[in-house]
């Protein structure tokens, strides 16, 4: 049985955007473009922006860059909306939406290791401890969601239609990890609902990832919301994703005209030439003003020298 796409999204009052960066060191170039996005698509809908610090893993967390991440975001004139939002602050928002979930039959505690589920194809998870119930057991365990159905659909604001099969393709997947860190698609549609979030817009390479956490949303009666995945930029030189785990370099601010014309042209807004020595609250201006999202839905990914652009 396939499933249709969903149905149209409980809307509020304005647009509501967000950027949601995880501490782990400075902001690169992919970074700052993904946040640059966001912000337009905000503020050319007369929309808000928000800034969500994604910091639910301590050991991954590097100390001064959530304050090294908003200096970088203020020095482009890139200014949020109301206060940051911390996730290492929504433990108890976690824990009780985890609650309602396992008191509904829908979690279960899972043993196996990532050793013993190396072997399985794609990463689908193999349902051994899905038969599982009563309370936890006093080994360590992850706590997973049971997957079932059709075809899960949503529309894309650029790259159209994606479907995916849950059960097949991704299997029951993790809520709670054995080290007892909430995963990132439980925090994540927690705190889009808690900020009213109207769209997420971020990089095709999380894409995947949105059958799961719309399918989260439904379990838990949160309100939909709309997407837009863009672009992801590679390096020139090796083509692998601009990431911190890739070792991109920071991304230079001291110069945030020079700064912003270019993440425009990497953003297909193709600013006029004379802009190129402006000042970043112009260059901010024009980008609000001509805004055109639809020119990224062409590509999957940009190729870029960041080296040019780190301090």
């Amino acid at each position: 049985m396939r499933e249709s796409i969903p149905s149209p999204p409980t809307r509020f009052p304005e647009y509501r955007g967000r950027f949601a960066p995880s501490p782990t060191g400075p902001l690169h170039l992919g970074s700052l473009y993904t946040a640059l996005a966001g912000f337009l698509a905000a503020r050319s809908r007369g929309g808000a922006w928000f800034l969500r610090i994604d910091d639910l893993d301590p050991p991954r967390c590097v100390p001064g860059a959530a304050d090294h991440i908003q200096r970088s975001l203020d020095a482009l004139g890139l200014h949020w909306d109301g206060s940051v939002l911390y996730q290492s602050q929504r433990l108890d928002a976690y824990a009780a939406a985890l609650d309602r979930l396992r008191a509904a039959g829908r979690v279960y505690a899972c043993t196996c290791s990532r050793k013993a589920l190396a072997a399985y194809a794609a990463g689908v998870y193999p349902g051994f401890c899905r038969a599982r119930i009563g309370p936890p057991p006093p080994a360590a365990h992850a706590l997973r969601v049971r997957v079932q159905g059709g075809i899960l659909a949503f529309a894309d604001a650029l790259q159209g239609r994606i479907a995916q099969h849950l059960e097949t393709e991704v299997g029951d997947f993790i809520l709670y990890r054995r080290d007892r860190v909430y995963a990132y698609h439980l925090a994540t549609v927690l705190d889009d609902a808690a900020q009213g979030i109207t769209e997420v817009l971020r990089g095709i390479d999380l894409m995947d990832s949105t059958p799961r956490q719309i399918h989260l949303e439904r379990l838990l009666g949160l309100p939909a919301k709309t997407y837009a995945h863009i672009p992801i930029l590679v390096d020139a030189h090796t083509g692998q994703k601009l990431s911190k785990q890739n070792f991109a370099p920071a991304a230079a601010t001291a110069e945030p005209g020079r700064l912003l014309f270019h993440l425009l042209g990497l953003l297909k807004q193709a600013p006029p030439a004379g802009l190129a020595g402006a000042a970043a609250a112009e260059i901010l201006e024009w980008a609000v003003r001509h805004w055109e999202a639809r020119r990224l839905s062409a590509s999957t990914s940009i190729a870029v020298d960041a080296r040019r652009f780190q301090p």
